[in-house]
């Protein structure tokens, strides 16, 4: 009998140190969608120099068009994504209070309405994965998982994120935070 499919949707993925060279190395993936088709992510550590405003050419709120633009992977780094949180939202589909968005439409409108507790985040580009590829990653140990939260993805600093993740996962992974960017100095 083959071993049950255990989908991420919702976790954290962190370079747990095996994908230095590549894109993902030290970054923070939040996994919004798993499933037996594949699963899409977006990385929430890679801020770029830009505003959502600079390269989304809408009529944006003045509120959206000053958030800074996140590097959500590298595919389609045209495509535009968002995280929209607030302390109620009826529907979901990434987790509690916790929703992803990908419409123009819906994102000006998030932007025109106000609340307190309202947190968004805009990105550039995706992290996808095909059918089986990221199970095979995990098996290979390439990520870290870590349970997702609305405090870790709108109210940590995004170039310490990985960082305070792996403090908290206890002192093997600190040790890890704690090394320097290029191995060769140490």
């Amino acid at each position: 009998m083959p071993a049950k499919t255990h989908y991420l949707g919702g976790q954290l993925l962190l370079d747990g140190g095996n994908l230095r060279g590549s894109f993902f190395h030290r970054t923070v993936v939040l996994i919004c969608q798993h499933d037996a088709e594949g699963a899409f992510g977006l990385v929430l550590n890679r801020a770029s120099s830009h505003s959502a405003g600079d390269v989304i050419v809408a009529d944006l709120p003045d509120r959206v068009k000053e958030l800074p633009l996140f590097v959500g992977g590298p595919v389609q780094p045209s495509a535009m994504s968002y995280l929209h949180s607030d302390d109620y939202l009826p529907e979901t589909n990434v987790m509690p209070n916790l929703n992803l968005g990908h419409s123009l439409d819906d994102l000006i409108t998030i932007g025109d309405s106000y609340s307190p507790t309202q947190r968004l985040r805009v990105f550039a580009g995706y992290a996808g994965w095909s059918p089986g590829q990221l199970e095979d990653e995990m098996r290979r140990q390439s990520w870290l998982t870590h349970p997702a939260s609305l405090d870790l993805i709108f109210h940590t600093e995004p170039e310490k994120l990985w960082q305070v993740i792996l403090a908290q996962k206890g002192w093997r992974y600190r040790l890890l935070a704690d090394s320097p960017e290029d191995l060769s100095v140490n």
